[in-house]
């Protein structure tokens, strides 16, 4: 399989090349030459397959032609040692719980598996000083760090919007230690995201450090996150509930929702998507003008959505050939603002017991805003509740359990390097 560049001006790479590069020389963001539809006899059976059986079908779809088949079952089987449970919420909406690995968000997907498959090339080629950069709003940061942690011959850098991320996020990536570097810059997570881009820009640099991105600008990070649309569908079938599927995305840098897109592409009955966004709605923007006017993002209590210039918006123009028809009459969405969220995280619990985290209430309130009468809806339910512990507990008036995986990162001593949003500063990290 080749990968080709959304930008166009770029050669096409292998599997192997696009991983270890992250970032298409032209700067586009790679996009595989064919998305291969799934056969008719894995839907039939997909109820009676576990996570891990899924995922390494689709994976095989994707990698089959550039891993060998015992190196990639071994990947996948490894990535997905945890579960991700669909869960009735209320009426006919799910959750998708994707907070069951190991630092408890659905990032962990993606960063564990790129982290092995980065790993294997790393090896394959000998090298031994990589330097992978990664910018995060809370998440990405965590389930990066920990997935790379300890890997030979990999250096991690992440860097995130100082007192813009939850403690107990801070705490998952900046008291690690060993191969990870935790950079605090004062500014926005779009900021970290442009120091990165600018990185991959800088000719000096790139002739010095064998550089990388593990955000989902990554082959490796974004397609592997299809694995659990399918997953879902699998238990909704086995319970009688797979038709008219509708999945409701909560979006930031919209490698999540991407990935989707992309499962629905390969032949996953899915109805159509809902994104979900917070005061940050430059998507939502686009689906209602047919422009896409990026702007600096602000703060708010959904902190991993707190994008104002989406990296993957460029995969789904690809994946649509550009048209705004296409791209509006497969997505719809909404949003909401901290207040909203607050009451929604409220009612549900209220009501339901279940309790939602500030991401996952913008996902589920979607889909009782959106959803037509016969469809069942699922929300991607991204990262566990206790990640915003005050946040949640205020909303909800009442005590949210803390996993003892979470407990364990916050007794850590946080290292961190202060930086003001300067990239010659931060060139200056990456050469020292």
């Amino acid at each position: 399989m080749k990968y080709y560049s959304t930008n166009k001006h770029a050669a096409e790479a292998s599997l192997q090349e696009a991983v270890v590069m992250g970032l298409a020389p032209d700067k586009g963001l790679y996009m595989p030459e064919k998305i291969n539809e799934m056969p008719q006899d894995f839907f039939d059976g997909i109820q009676d397959l576990s996570f891990q059986e899924i995922a390494y079908r689709v994976a095989d779809a994707f990698f089959g032609e550039d891993i060998e088949a015992d190196t990639l079952k071994k990947i996948v089987y490894d990535t997905l040692n945890f579960d991700a449970p669909v869960v009735h919420v209320e009426d006919n909406i799910y959750s998708l719980e994707l907070f069951h690995g190991p630092t408890l968000a659905f990032k962990d997907v993606g960063a564990r598996f790129m982290s092995r498959l980065l790993g294997y090339f790393i090896d394959k080629q000998g090298q031994k000083d990589v330097k992978v950069l990664v910018a995060t709003s809370g998440d990405t940061g965590s389930a990066v760090a920990n997935g790379f942690l300890g890997v030979e011959g990999i250096h991690v850098y992440v860097l995130y919007p100082k007192g813009k991320v939850s403690a107990i996020q801070e705490s998952q990536f900046t008291t690690l230690g060993q191969n990870i570097t935790a950079i605090e810059v004062d500014g926005t997570f779009d900021d970290c995201q442009a120091l990165v881009k600018m990185a991959f820009r800088d000719e000096e640099l790139n002739k010095k450090r064998n550089l990388t991105s593990a955000n989902s600008i990554n082959v490796a990070r974004f397609l592997p996150q299809s694995f659990y649309y399918f997953y879902a569908y699998a238990q909704l079938k086995k319970q009688g509930k797979a038709n008219d599927v509708v999945f409701c995305v909560p979006s930031g840098n919209f490698g999540n929702i991407t990935a989707g897109l992309i499962a629905k592409k390969m032949g996953l009955p899915i109805k159509h998507f809902i994104a979900a966004n917070n005061r940050n709605d430059i998507f939502l923007q686009y689906l209602k003008t047919g422009e896409y006017n990026p702007r600096p993002s602000v703060q708010t209590i959904a902190n991993a959505m707190d994008v104002g210039d989406p990296s993957n918006f460029a995969r789904i123009l690809d994946l649509y050939g550009s048209s705004y028809e296409k791209i509006s009459g497969e997505i719809t969405g909404f949003s909401y603002t901290d207040d909203q969220i607050e009451q929604i995280m409220r009612g549900t619990y209220n009501r339901t017991g279940y309790i939602l985290d500030p991401h996952g209430a913008c996902g589920f309130q979607a889909l009782r805003d959106g959803l037509d009468r016969g469809e069942v809806g699922v929300f991607l339910e991204t990262a566990h509740p206790a990640k915003f512990v005050e946040t949640v507990e205020a909303a909800i008036c009442s005590k949210v359990d803390i996993p003892e995986k979470l407990q364990a990162f916050m007794k850590g001593k946080k290292k961190s390097v202060e930086m003001k949003n300067d990239f010659a500063e931060f060139k200056q990290v990456l050469l020292s």
